[in-house]
């Protein structure tokens, strides 16, 4: 497990009584720091899925635009040696 560091956050009121909402007892949080925690996983996971499609747009239109290369059948080839040909 990682390292915890502590940070401390300015919130409004109402930000601290929706948190506090969130937490305890018929809640999935046991404490604020886990919720707030889960909502950073959730925005990391939400970054990663955009990169992702993203990269898959930019795959399509690549084949779109014919810039495509046949499979060898080897990947870890292919990718080298698509490395090598990149400006």
């Amino acid at each position: 497990m990682s390292k915890t560091e502590s940070l401390n956050i300015a919130l409004t009121e109402k930000m601290k009584r929706f948190i506090t909402s969130q937490v305890g007892n018929n809640t999935l949080y046991s404490t604020p720091s886990e919720y707030v925690r889960d909502l950073i996983r959730r925005d990391q996971d939400r970054i990663e899925a955009a990169k992702l499609r993203n990269a898959v747009i930019e795959g399509y239109q690549d084949a779109i635009h014919g810039r495509t290369r046949e499979f060898s059948g080897d990947l870890m080839a292919d990718l080298k040696a698509h490395q090598q040909t990149k400006p």
